[in-house]
């Protein structure tokens, strides 16, 4: 989209009747809702649960559009070239508004400029894992095996970009290591590499891989949240494991183009985040382990994305970490 109309709609936004989207008329047809991962990830199940809900509300269906790769510049560049017209929706993460903006010199979309925030999900914490038959039983093993060959010890993630690979990028700052990475198309390509021991370790989201784990078909080390997460309460987190300064909690939520008119904005906000807090989406997002947000504003998730970029981008850059 020229920078031009981005204009010109940024205006129409600022009046509340105008243009063809307004709370009023809007939506008379489908949305779509891009996703920049796989079907079956924790993210792809936040988003249809709750756009199922709030397509009821909205009276039209919400088609959700799996678009993969690239860390999920591709999915984010074709949100950010929509038309502005609150009929393109995409799911975001720390991933797609932060983590990329670090890792990518032209990832084909600038988050703050391009994307505007809709609504805030929830969280979750990811988990180290190596495979069940890994000479790894601790932290400290890993921590030693790569010191000792520096740079050959694996990891696997859902593409570069995501809070897997994040996750070890903090992982090798804080340690004081460094691994090799090896990005799949999806998280669960990803997972399904450490399991058959393609790669020798990785970090995921908890609830995607916890029924790995109590299957014995994973083996957990340790926990990126501050305190240990009660789906895996023997598992330490990574500060009690040895290594300090080091939290990972990656959030999901929605974005439209940026110049999107403010009364859509409004209007999709108040209805994912109703959808939300409905006790059967509570439910099936806790069955998850999903730790649902409380409602905010699009102007509250704003300021998330501004302060985790302040944060997370000059990590990026102290480690080194390039998806280039």
């Amino acid at each position: 989209m020229s920078h031009r109309r981005r204009v010109v709609l940024a205006g129409l936004a600022a009046l509340p009747f105008a243009g063809p989207a307004t709370a009023q008329t809007w939506p008379q047809k489908p949305i779509r809702l891009l996703v920049p991962l796989g079907a079956g990830g924790t993210a792809d199940i936040v988003a249809r649960v709750i756009a199922e809900e709030a397509a009821k509300a909205l009276g039209q269906n919400i088609v959700i559009d799996n678009k993969p790769g690239a860390g999920g510049t591709i999915a984010s560049a074709e949100a950010a070239r929509a038309a502005a017209d609150g009929y393109t929706m995409l799911l975001v993460s720390q991933g797609t508004m932060v983590f990329n903006m670090g890792l990518y010199k032209s990832p084909g979309y600038d988050s703050q400029k391009d994307l505007a925030p809709v609504a805030l999900t929830g969280g979750v914490s990811n988990v180290l894992i190596v495979p069940p038959s890994s000479p790894f039983k601790s932290v400290a093993d890993v921590i030693a095996a790569a010191r000792a060959k520096p740079g050959e010890i694996t990891y696997s993630s859902g593409g570069a970009g995501t809070s897997h690979h994040m996750s070890s990028v903090l992982f090798e700052l804080r340690a004081g290591i460094k691994l090799q990475h090896v990005p799949y198309r999806t998280a669960p390509a990803g997972i399904l590499a450490v399991m058959n021991s393609e790669v020798q370790m990785a970090f995921y989201n908890t609830p995607t891989v916890l029924q790995q784990i109590r299957g014995d078909k994973l083996r957990a080390l340790a926990v990126t949240s501050e305190g240990r997460n009660e789906l895996l309460p023997s598992v330490p987190t990574m500060g009690e494991a040895g290594v300090r300064d080091y939290l990972v909690n990656t959030w999901v939520g929605f974005a439209v183009p940026r110049g999107t008119p403010q009364p859509v904005i409004q209007r999709l906000n108040a209805e994912f985040n109703r959808a939300a807090q409905l006790p059967a989406v509570r439910e099936k997002m806790l069955a998850q382990g999903i730790e649902l947000a409380p409602p905010q504003a699009p102007e509250a998730v704003d300021k998330l994305v501004r302060d985790d970029l302040a944060l997370w981008v000059p990590i990026i850059k102290a480690a080194g970490a390039s998806a280039d």
